[in-house]
């Protein structure tokens, strides 16, 4: 089977705006699957609305190596060949990651490798940094540490709390996560 690389699958765990981001502003990319460890994600919604096919199986309490097999049948069922994490709040393992090597893209909340990890608003607010901002990067085995694609800088301004510099950097997200995945596909 030839695997084309602008069929993407989107996973996701949360609300889905970032899904919303990649359908709405989808370019030289066709969003082929949006996959959840969490079957009441509302990203699921944003995809159904959007008339996109879905895979779920609730991720707890199902061995990793089982979930990952069948999340690696429906990814292969619908020909992806571009995975795009989208507040996907699972750890994918080291063997799921090699067997889709340089093919996993991610955005991250910060501009790496500042702040890898969770808390990012918190921890550069505490450190009294003057920008912040998002970055995609392609998933590695060691968290957000892979090959950085793009960087978006978004202003820290006086009076900033967490919701607000969250609310800026999310949009900021929106723009660069489509537009690099449209690059991405092509290389």
């Amino acid at each position: 089977m030839t695997v084309d690389a602008r069929r993407v699958a989107v996973l996701v765990s949360g609300r889905g705006s970032n899904l919303k981001a990649l359908i709405d502003r989808a370019s030289g990319y066709e969003i082929a699957l949006a996959a959840s460890n969490k079957p009441q994600a509302q990203a699921l919604d944003v995809a159904r609305a959007a008339g996109l096919p879905t895979w779920t199986l609730d991720s707890r309490g199902v061995d990793r190596e089982l979930f990952e097999d069948m999340l690696t049948r429906s990814l292969e069922d619908h020909r992806v060949g571009t995975i795009a994490l989208a507040g996907y709040m699972r750890l994918l393992s080291p063997d799921f990651i090699a067997q889709w090597r340089g093919r996993i893209v991610n955005i991250h909340p910060s501009l790496l490798p500042k702040y890898r990890g969770l808390k990012t608003h918190e921890r550069a607010l505490a450190a009294g940094e003057g920008a912040t901002g998002c970055t995609v990067h392609v998933v590695t085995e060691e968290l957000d540490s892979g090959k950085i694609l793009a960087q978006t800088t978004v202003a820290i301004e006086p009076g900033d709390d967490i919701a607000a510099l969250s609310e800026r950097v999310l949009m900021a997200e929106h723009a660069l996560y489509p537009a690099t995945l449209a690059e991405f596909v092509e290389r």
